[in-house]
């Protein structure tokens, strides 16, 4: 009997990954003019174009109640672990609250106080630690320790696609928008936040490599530093983010780019960059 771990899409980890690491994803959902797509599952049209009507929206608790239900049963009893987006950036959380309760007993909730593969790292430690045979509530803990270790920055083009998913203050994106302000931005108790205000973009991502070079020196330990560089639209940014990275920061056990989800990537808009460091994965 194993503990079984799930999460849904905005954690951004690739099929192949979760698939490997035996963790079941639950869709959240993008709706473009109207029509909704289910992240991961559904083919989801191009929004980046402006003017284009998008929204998102979490997971319902029907879906993450099939999903436990499902995980509960493939445990035989073990248990689940569920790991999700910020409470401070969903409503996901609250619905994977009112399907726990439905399941009944076995199901362990974590509010990872993140997005990205802030929350995927979170993931990936769970499962590792429910594959080597953790009971329930070690796995648990396990998934809030790495929830909490997990560092998140990113830099965005604009802060409307953020202002207008409610996502940041109008007065965070008022400063973003002034003067053509290119902000650095940070997750901070489960909320988008502004970090600093840069006047270019090779200014900010020069700030948003410094911010991850600091969280690497806090979180890393004897394991070393697992980094994930996230970018919407952008993946040339995005590799030349992750070199610098690779070439200051010492010990790093993993670096991997990755696209922002659908979901994710209809609230930064195009040319954002996202950096997460956790700690090195065994």
């Amino acid at each position: 009997m194993t503990v079984a771990v799930v999460t849904d899409s905005s954690s951004c980890l690739p099929a192949a990954v979760a698939a490997e690491n035996g963790v079941s994803v639950v869709p959240l959902h993008v709706l473009v003019d109207g029509i909704d797509h289910r992240e991961g599952v559904d083919q989801i049209p191009d929004h980046s174009t402006a003017g284009t009507p998008v929204t998102t929206s979490g997971a319902s608790p029907g879906e993450l109640t099939d999903v436990y239900a499902a995980a509960l049963e493939r445990s035989r009893g073990a248990g689940v672990v569920a790991l999700h987006i910020s409470r401070g950036l969903s409503s996901t959380w609250e619905a994977a609250r009112q399907a726990a309760d439905q399941v009944g007993t076995g199901i362990r909730v974590v509010d990872s106080a993140s997005a990205g593969m802030g929350l995927g790292f979170a993931v990936l430690a769970a499962a590792e630690s429910a594959a080597g045979g953790a009971d329930l509530d070690a796995v648990y803990h396990d998934a809030v320790t790495a929830s909490a270790m997990s560092r998140c920055f990113i830099v965005v083009d604009r802060l409307d696609h953020l202002r207008r998913g409610g996502r940041i203050g109008t007065a965070a994106a008022l400063l973003g928008t002034a003067l053509a302000m290119k902000p650095v931005l940070h997750i901070s108790d489960g909320t988008l936040v502004l970090r600093e205000k840069t006047r270019t973009s090779s200014k900010a991502l020069n700030k948003l490599v410094d911010a991850a070079l600091a969280a690497a020196a806090d979180v890393g330990d004897d394991s070393g530093v697992a980094l994930a560089v996230h970018h919407m639209q952008c993946a040339e940014r995005a590799e030349s983010v992750a070199a610098m990275l690779a070439s200051r920061i010492p010990r790093v056990t993993s670096i991997d780019v990755f696209p922002f989800g659908a979901v994710l990537g209809a609230h930064v808009g195009p040319g954002a960059v996202g950096v997460v460091v956790a700690p090195g994965r065994r």
